[in-house]
């Protein structure tokens, strides 16, 4: 199984991950987020595994403080939501890794022990 992790090189957290995976020797492929966000249908089976629409957003991220989204996300439909994820990957949480049985938002340690368990 090759893995492919959407990041962003600047991205202390995305460094992470990739030393994670290498420690592992888990085979991976990068995808620059920001070039090449997520499509509609990744973003829809994320939100599958996370519940949660509002943990798929960088919300530490400069551009979702400019675009005011604190905010709209309260009134936004889901389907506008996906969309802008998909059309700016600033604004997607990365890393950002769809497994066939789970999806890994950010790096917590454990919660990539758990899914990358031999």
């Amino acid at each position: 199984m090759v893995v492919r992790i959407y990041q962003y090189e600047k991205c202390s957290t995305c460094r992470q991950a990739l030393k994670f995976l290498e420690a592992r020797k888990i085979a991976f492929v990068k995808t620059p987020i920001v070039d090449q966000p997520p499509s509609l249908a990744e973003l829809k089976a994320m939100l599958v595994y996370t519940g949660d629409l509002r943990r798929l957003f960088n919300v530490s991220g400069v551009l979702y403080r400019e675009m005011e989204l604190g905010e709209k996300l309260k009134t936004m439909g889901q389907g506008d939501a996906l969309a802008l994820l998909a059309r700016h990957g600033k604004l997607v949480k990365r890393p950002f890794v769809l497994l066939t049985d789970r999806g890994l938002l950010g790096f917590k340690e454990e919660e990539w022990k758990a899914a990358f368990r031999s």
